[in-house]
């Protein structure tokens, strides 16, 4: 995809039909590749219920190919969540302007760093990537999370 054809990414307010589809998609992948109780991937529901602010790019049909979220922690943090691109658009760049957007709106909401949990295992390799490509760096677990060989956490200052 090229740069000049990236969506515009909007907030979503409230519940959103087809962000919440796309959203689906994410939560069933997560849980095909992690075992429950290394699988902490949120709901549509749980985030707008956990004061999280949840973000979608829509194609120039109209279409949501990217959501993405961050939920508030503690001393001006957040935890990005729920980042997912339409697999059809993956490896190019997507996910990058999705990140870009997020830590914009991360910064102009006043937060200070933030941080995400993310899967061990191969098939998050790109993912990882992408984060250590972003600055962010490998940490120990935080929040509610425990040390667990399945996850890994990161973290970058805005």
């Amino acid at each position: 995809m090229p740069q000049h054809t990236f969506p515009h990414f909007r907030e979503v307010l409230g519940q959103d039909a087809a962000v919440d589809a796309l959203m689906m998609a994410h939560v069933a992948l997560m849980q095909s590749q992690s075992p429950a109780e290394s699988c902490h991937v949120m709901t549509a529901e749980a985030l707008r219920t956990s004061g999280a602010r949840v973000f979608a790019g829509r194609d120039g049909s109209g279409r949501v190919v990217a959501i993405g979220a961050f939920k508030p922690l503690a001393d001006g943090a957040a935890e990005l969540k729920s980042m997912h691109c339409a697999a059809a658009l993956r490896g190019q760049g997507l996910g990058r302007a999705l990140l870009e957007h997020l830590r914009s709106e991360a910064l102009a909401s006043g937060l200070k760093s933030l941080w995400l949990e993310t899967g061990s295992a191969p098939c998050f390799g790109a993912a990882r990537a992408l984060y250590l490509s972003e600055g962010f760096v490998e940490c120990e677990p935080f929040g509610d999370y425990a040390a667990d060989p399945l996850s890994v956490f990161m973290t970058a200052k805005l």
